[in-house]
């Protein structure tokens, strides 16, 4: 049973996904998804990321949310695109609280 347990959790572990929303020298924001949002950041800021971003350098983590697999956290990206600057910022806001 602990071995299906650790196998179980590890899975978990690795196929969790993020989405994310970044801050860009401009000021505009950048939503994504990554299952490594270290590693997102480092190359967004590296000039290697999204088109978007290497014009707007430097970014900076504004959010992040953790979903259990990569189609949910790309769902909520999709979502979260379809709003307005006011409306992502004000989602942002409540969950922070």
């Amino acid at each position: 049973m602990a071995a299906i347990l650790q196998k179980f959790t590890k899975f978990i572990m690795e196929n969790k996904a993020f989405m994310y929303v970044l801050e860009c020298a401009d000021g505009s924001l950048y939503t994504g998804y990554t299952t490594d949002i270290k590693k997102r950041l480092h190359i967004h800021n590296a000039g290697k990321g999204a088109k978007y971003t290497r014009a707007r350098l430097p970014v900076t983590l504004l959010y992040q949310e953790e979903f259990p697999d990569k189609p949910s956290a790309m769902s909520a990206e999709a979502l979260f695109k379809r709003k307005t600057r006011q409306q992502k910022l004000e989602y942002i806001a409540n969950k922070k609280k």
